[in-house]
């Protein structure tokens, strides 16, 4: 019947037809809000505090700021959820240093290049430790402090500056990476972000010269995703003067000569209406304080010598003006400390690929076998492409997570999520490679690739464990998507007056089920050597967008226990950030007529083609009847591994 009527017509039609659907979602923000503070709150890392803080927050403050959190943001990823193509800070690539920061990161190379030469790895890794002569070199070179301000006695590196040097540092040595990023990465940014002017003028002048060294302490031996659960508890002196502070912290790197501690803790918090509940605080804390003592170092698979140890505080004295943001507010500062630093994992590890690509190439490139050189083979040759494109991808979008954050972006949560994720997938996927093309070269301990491979495994798992995070990523995109239908929703209950934004979303809709573009196109921004990865692009765009607001009808706040489809509404988000990403970055090589931009052409082509293919998968997985199925039965196989303790099959012979 609708096929009758002129198109605006339809288009009302249509838009009450799909909208009468959306009272499902009268109070999603509320309800996901609940469940996750109940089944997700907060990783290790915090990371999903951010995402119950987002979602907490929605059930608070006036319909305008709620309308405002919904509508005005910049971010690429959270407009994605949407369907909404936001390219403000994707396009153009991120160019963000002037001729000054340029001409000193430029010096700065040759430094810590010439620091590679001086420091070796295999030789930390079998000892166990960073050596003294090492941790000195280290303090000369100003690397325990190259993001404090200068008038803190610090570099003042910029966030595109430090990721450049990450980079040598990651292809070298990522338990040096480790020690200097548990340092300022995590250990003292909170004093960065939060920290009075006191406690700056106080800490940082010793951090950033590495006199002191910092730790961040969160997990416990009860809490590792579960951040709520902690038990290391503060309470306030009989004279208000301090805060005595117990409890046990676990896995702390540097935390066996640390001085200086970011300790998260339980505190009573008295809110506004006289009741008094548990709530995290972050404090500033010394070990000279007394009362800190600490296990041997952790023996672990990998990064060996940064040191990983179990830290005690017992009756530790805790000055009131150490107390750091607000009480009851740790949450906050740990979510912004780690999505801070987040995007420098990035950048390290695409150093890291770099190296172990050369690897891989300089084998294959001498290595005769069947009478011809391993490189001039197809399955060699399709391993390198595919090194070499996924390297593009996270080296691209670590420089863009820095590029927006030093033009003053602030909602990069999901983008930092993102490149840790890929990152850290990514390296370990290319070192794998390298042995694999190193054959038993690469297996042997004296071609120094299966250290890196052990190193690796941890960056799935610290700083937000990659399966956390693809719900966060998932959750917190389709939480802001939510948001934006209850608009809808409400613009429903006055048509009169929202004529206008029922006519815009109704037509949406239509071209969308008529297979046409609902909205701008990638191809506006992209070169046009690169109209056809752009269109592939916005096409899986526009795709995600409707397939998370189909998701968000049907299941409404149960969305929440929906983690099978949810992984996949993360993989299709990871997979359109990069295709982005790439995008972006070359379209700026081919305006610049760079040496790589044929190159840099040839893999977005390929990278968007097979990108696309994946997206369509993962999507067309959420509304398949198969997969659901599929998802219910390992459901059930996984229950019988567990009230089984285990296997219960026996081998084929019986016994």
């Amino acid at each position: 019947m609708f096929a009758r009527l002129p198109f605006t017509q339809y288009s009302f039609a249509m838009a009450s037809r799909g909208f009468s659907r959306l009272a499902s979602l009268r109070n999603i923000s509320g309800p996901i809000s609940r469940d996750l503070k109940l089944t997700l709150y907060a990783t290790r890392q915090t990371v999903l505090s951010s995402c119950c803080r987002v979602m907490s927050s929605s059930s608070k403050g006036t319909a305008a700021d709620k309308k405002t959190a919904a509508t005005s943001s910049k971010s690429f990823a959270m407009n994605m959820f949407q369907g909404k193509l936001q390219t403000v800070e994707v396009f153009p690539f991120p160019n963000v240093l002037s001729d000054e920061q340029e001409e000193n990161l430029k010096m700065f190379i040759d430094p810590v290049e010439k620091f590679t030469e001086i420091n070796d790895p295999a030789y930390n890794d079998q000892i166990e430790t960073v050596p003294d002569e090492i941790m000195d070199a280290l303090r000369e070179l100003g690397a325990f402090g190259m993001q404090v301000p200068t008038e803190f006695g610090g570099i003042g590196l910029s966030n595109t500056q430090y990721g450049r040097l990450a980079e040598i540092l990651g292809s070298h040595d990522l338990s040096i990476g480790i020690v200097l990023g548990a340092h300022q990465s995590i250990g003292f940014k909170g004093i960065l972000l939060y920290g009075t002017p006191e406690q700056k003028n106080k800490y940082l002048p010793d951090l950033a010269a590495g006199k002191n060294i910092a730790a961040f302490a969160l997990t416990e031996p009860s809490s590792g995703s579960d951040a709520s659960s902690i038990r290391t508890r503060a309470v306030l002196s009989a004279d208000k003067k301090h805060y005595i502070l117990n409890g046990t912290k676990l896995w702390i790197s540097n935390g066996g000569f640390a001085e200086i501690f970011t300790v998260f803790c339980q505190t009573p918090v008295t809110g506004a209406d006289g009741e008094t509940k548990d709530k995290i605080t972050a404090l500033i804390v010394e070990r000279k304080f007394g009362g800190i003592s600490n296990s041997p170092p952790e023996k672990k698979m990998g990064i060996k010598s940064s040191n990983t140890a179990e830290v005690t505080f017992d009756n530790v004295k805790v000055p009131v003006e150490n107390l750091l943001g607000a009480e009851g507010e740790g949450f906050k500062v740990a979510m912004n400390i780690l999505n801070n630093g987040r995007f420098g994992m990035a950048a390290a590890l695409s150093g890291t690929m770099r190296h172990m690509i050369a690897k891989a190439v300089d084998h294959a490139s001498n290595r005769t076998q069947f009478g011809d050189k391993l490189h001039n083979y197809g399955t060699i040759q399709e391993k390198l492409a595919r090194m070499a494109m996924v390297h593009y991808v996270t080296q691209s979008m670590a420089y863009m997570i820095a590029g927006n954050m030093d033009t003053g972006s602030t909602e990069f949560q999901i983008e930092a999520a993102i490149s840790k994720i890929y990152g850290s997938e990514a390296a370990w996927f290319v070192t794998d490679e390298t042995i694999q093309i190193m054959g038993g070269m690469g297996f042997m301990k004296e071609a120094n690739v299966e250290r890196v491979l052990r190193d690796l495994r941890i960056f799935r798992i610290f700083e937000g464990t990659n399966d956390i995070l693809r719900l966060f990523i998932g959750l917190t995109g389709m939480q802001n998507a939510g948001k934006q239908l209850q608009q809808v929703l409400k613009a429903l209950k006055s048509p009169l007056t929202n004529f206008g934004t029922i006519m815009g979303e109704g037509s949406k809709r239509v071209t969308r089920m008529m297979g046409m573009s609902s909205g701008p196109s990638l191809t506006e921004f992209a070169h046009k050597d690169l109209s056809g990865p752009a269109q592939l692009t916005t096409k899986s765009l526009e795709m995600f967008g409707a397939s998370v607001e189909s998701m968000l009808i049907k299941y409404g706040k149960k969305i929440v226990h929906q983690q099978f489809l949810v992984n996949r509404v993360a993989e299709a988000a990871i997979d359109i950030y990069a295709m982005v990403v790439i995008l972006s970055r070359a379209t700026s090589a081919i305006e610049k007529n760079l040496p790589t931009a044929e190159l840099e052409k040839k893999m977005v082509h390929v990278f968007c083609s097979l990108a696309a293919e994946r997206v369509k998968a993962n999507l067309g997985q959420l509304k398949s009847s198969a997969h659901n199925a599929n998802f219910k039965t390992m459901s059930q196989i996984s229950d019988d591994l567990v009230d089984n303790s285990g296997l219960r099959l026996v081998a084929p012979v019986g016994f």
